[in-house]
């Protein structure tokens, strides 16, 4: 007997779309500041699984997180975008693994990861343009959009990987 997945599948939407939104917000970015700093985070559970969000502007699977904002720390970034995007509420503070370049992706652009195992999660929110589908992953069953920084922060969190500058 099949188990229906542990996350709340959303329609899918044309790859156009992502990269014209992805393109507009990018240019307010850069105008807008100099540098920009992300913060993210790998939410494991009991299992092991890890917490991955699909959101609906750009594509792939990613931890949740966002944009730190003037005057916010990174981790008060991190857990302001787990409750928007996730619901989980840390209680303990998220651990600091590692900082990051994402000049690839983004020039100027940094990215904190941080790591959580203690956190409740009364409630999961609705699919929204921002978030569209969420879930926990066991790391040899994650969605196939997967993205690429996801995978190697997995393989540097669980295994004596040692840790990249670049996402």
């Amino acid at each position: 007997m099949t188990q229906p997945p542990d996350h709340d599948p959303a329609p899918i939407r044309p790859p156009w779309r992502d990269r014209i939104i992805g393109k507009v917000l990018q240019r307010h970015w850069r105008l807008s500041r100099g540098l920009t700093m992300g913060a993210q985070v790998c939410v494991i559970d009991k299992e092991d699984r890890v917490l991955l969000i699909r959101h609906g502007y750009r594509r792939g699977w990613h931890f949740p997180g966002g944009g730190v904002e003037r005057g916010e720390s990174a981790i008060e970034a991190g857990t302001r975008e787990l409750l928007e995007e996730a619901g989980v509420i840390p209680q303990s503070p998220p651990e600091l693994f590692g900082l990051y370049t994402n000049f690839e992706h983004f020039p100027g652009d940094h990215i904190a990861l941080y790591l959580l195992r203690d956190y409740t999660q009364p409630a999961k929110p609705m699919p929204s343009f921002e978030v569209q589908e969420q879930g926990f992953f066991a790391r040899d069953a994650l969605p196939a959009e997967t993205v690429g920084g996801v995978h190697r922060r997995l393989t540097e969190i669980f295994t004596a990987t040692p840790r990249l500058t670049t996402w």
